[in-house]
């Protein structure tokens, strides 16, 4: 019988288990769902259905550079309890993912999943197998995968809490690595002020403009005034415009063109962002690591 999409999206849902195992356990049962969950339960050798309704928040964030430094990637895994996220096991399993799509490219996380893990079997046993080991949900959630393309990679993982890639052209190791650490503690979202997408420029221009109007002050006076906001809050997002966190007297450009170097793209991935859960400040943390450093 043909199976829907509908049918594999609630398997995957009730066992937290990947598309192609659900859909294939689908197939196996004629479409049964309580059949399907059990092939599941008995592949997977535990009660992954009873597991997979948790809000799974915590986790870590593995990164992995290739020994020439032309190609690095983070993925974030998720567990439950932060006592879980510390075990070597959980914190190795997101180290070899990472190294995984560093090396293989997967063009998603079923494809990720499908892979032969180091150790034996694949990338979606092995995460059933620490379901069944710690007793709690857990999940493989996102990855990203950069190239030098002709630079430089600088990274940084402060704990396992936060991960980031970056690549510039010029400079060295060391400005790359302090550039990844300023993204870790700063949190731009853009490297230059001219990547900010114009919708999301002329919203924070729109709320700007209403708040300027109500000082009753003249038309030109209140244009200075949104104009300001503008470039405060295009500073504050994008990389360049941002205070250099080792040296605050500075922005990141500045720093840069000292170097002679150019930043093109970064990811960043912070464990839980976007998961409804108590909220902690690692961006403080790190932020007291890199002045001390």
């Amino acid at each position: 019988m043909a199976i829907s999409a509908a049918q594999v999206k609630e398997l995957r849902e009730r066992t937290g288990l990947g598309m192609m195992e659900c859909k294939a356990a689908l197939i196996e049962t004629d479409g049964n769902m309580e059949a399907a969950i059990d092939v599941l339960r008995k592949k997977a050798g535990a009660k992954v259905e009873k597991k997979a309704h948790r809000i799974a928040a915590e986790g870590a964030i593995g990164l992995y550079v290739s020994e020439a430094g032309d190609v690095g990637a983070l993925v974030e895994i998720n567990s439950e309890t932060d006592f879980v996220a510390k075990e070597d096991r959980f914190v190795g399993f997101a180290q070899m993912l990472a190294e995984l799509v560093a090396r293989q490219n997967p063009a998603h996380i079923e494809a990720l999943m499908a892979l032969p893990a180091t150790g034996g079997g694949t990338v979606s046993e092995q995460r059933a197998g620490l379901i069944a080991q710690f007793g709690e949900n857990m999940g493989v959630r996102r990855f990203v995968r950069m190239t030098a393309d002709g630079g430089r990679l600088g990274h940084y993982l402060h704990g396992r809490k936060i991960g980031v890639l970056i690549r510039i052209t010029g400079g060295d190791a060391t400005l790359a690595r302090d550039l990844a650490m300023h993204i870790a503690a700063s949190r731009p979202q853009y490297v230059q002020p001219g990547d900010v997408p114009a919708d999301v420029m002329e919203r924070e221009k729109a709320i700007y403009v209403a708040q300027a109007e109500e000082s009753g002050k003249p038309r030109e006076i209140i244009e200075k005034m949104v104009m300001g906001k503008v470039k405060k809050y295009l500073d504050d997002i994008s990389l360049v415009g941002q205070p250099f966190v080792k040296d605050p007297e500075i922005t990141v450009a500045e720093q840069l063109k000292r170097a002679k170097a150019a930043a093109h793209a970064f990811h960043r991935l912070e464990v839980g962002e976007g998961i409804e859960r108590e909220a902690s400040n690692f961006a403080s943390e790190v932020m007291s690591q890199v002045q001390g450093t």
